[in-house]
Order: structure tokens, then C-alpha cells, then sequence
């Protein structure tokens, strides 16, 4: 009874095979229930399958060229002899025209921008605001005398541990 309710909901065609696997970034929120209806409001959550760090890194470092275990079998000696550029973690993607220095570049510049990227998120919006330092002519000098707190020079007696030189 219960697997024919799960079937029937539609809940395994929605979610589908990418969303059973992998790390997932769902979402909660309090929906209002439909127009002209008495229930109470509905919670819905959606998920998403998220990328790690790792996963997305090894993408883009594997853009144009696969790894060099990979780029040693004879069909990748081949490829590299004539120009072509197959690339991917698994190395049976054809990316285009281009050598094996002229790949290592373009990968270079895929993890470059990612990196950059990444530490974009990372990077708050706004700056962190700290108060102005004091300059000292927001004021009259005139008008502050030398008896004000916080502004008398200091004392020997506050620092017990220096000797003093005069």
C-alpha cells in the first residue's frame, strides 16, 4: 500500500534520476492555499542537486584535456599527434582543435575564472565599514583644553614597568 501510494503520487518521475543522487540544497517555505479554498497554508520543499567543491573543480580542471592516466592509451596519442583535444574526467569527450600545450593553457583559464568565481561567492557584498579615525579638526583647537579627559598626556606612574630617561 504505501509503495503504490509513492508511485501513484508522481514523486519518482518528478524528482527523476539526477536528483536521487548526489548532494542535495532543498528549500522550505509556507505557501497560502489556493483561492476560495478553507485549508490551512500548505509547506512545500523543493530540492536541487548541488555540485561540491571537488566535483566542480575536477570539471573544469578536465575541461580540454583528461587525466594523465587517461591521456596515455594509444587513441589519445593519436588525438594529440593530429591536434585534437578530447577532454573530461573520463577523457571520451571531443572538445576541438588544439595541441596538448594549447589545451593545458585552456584548462588553465577554466580553473583560473573558476577559482575566481568561487572566491566571488565566498566575498561579501558589501565591504565591512570600520568608524573614521579621529583627525582632530572636526573641532577648535582653541576650545579643547589639556584638562579634558582622555586627552592629558601621559604619566610616568601609568606605566610602572619603563624607567623613565629624564
Amino acid at each position: 500500500m504505501l509503495l503504490r501510494s509513492f508511485f501513484c503520487s508522481g514523486l519518482l518521475v518528478l524528482a527523476g534520476p539526477s536528483v536521487l543522487a548526489g548532494p542535495l540544497f532543498c528549500t522550505t517555505s509556507v505557501e497560502a492555499p489556493p483561492p476560495c479554498s478553507r485549508s490551512a497554508p500548505v509547506e512545500v520543499t523543493v530540492c536541487h542537486p548541488t555540485e561540491t567543491t571537488s566535483e566542480l573543480i575536477n570539471r573544469r580542471l578536465y575541461t580540454w584535456t583528461s587525466p594523465m592516466a587517461r591521456g596515455v592509451d594509444p587513441l589519445h596519442q593519436l588525438t594529440d599527434v593530429l591536434g585534437i583535444a578530447v577532454g573530461g574526467i573520463e577523457g571520451n569527450r571531443v572538445m576541438g582543435l588544439g595541441f596538448s600545450d594549447q589545451t593545458l593553457v585552456w584548462d588553465g583559464s577554466a580553473l583560473h575564472n573558476t577559482t575566481g568565481a568561487l572566491l566571488e561567492e565566498q566575498t561579501p557584498a558589501l565591504p565591512l565599514r570600520t568608524l573614521d579615525i579621529p583627525s582632530g579638526f572636526d573641532g577648535s583647537l582653541a576650545a579643547t583644553g589639556v584638562n579634558e579627559p582622555g586627552l592629558e598626556p601621559p604619566r610616568a606612574e601609568d606605566f610602572p614597568d619603563i624607567t623613565p630617561l629624564w
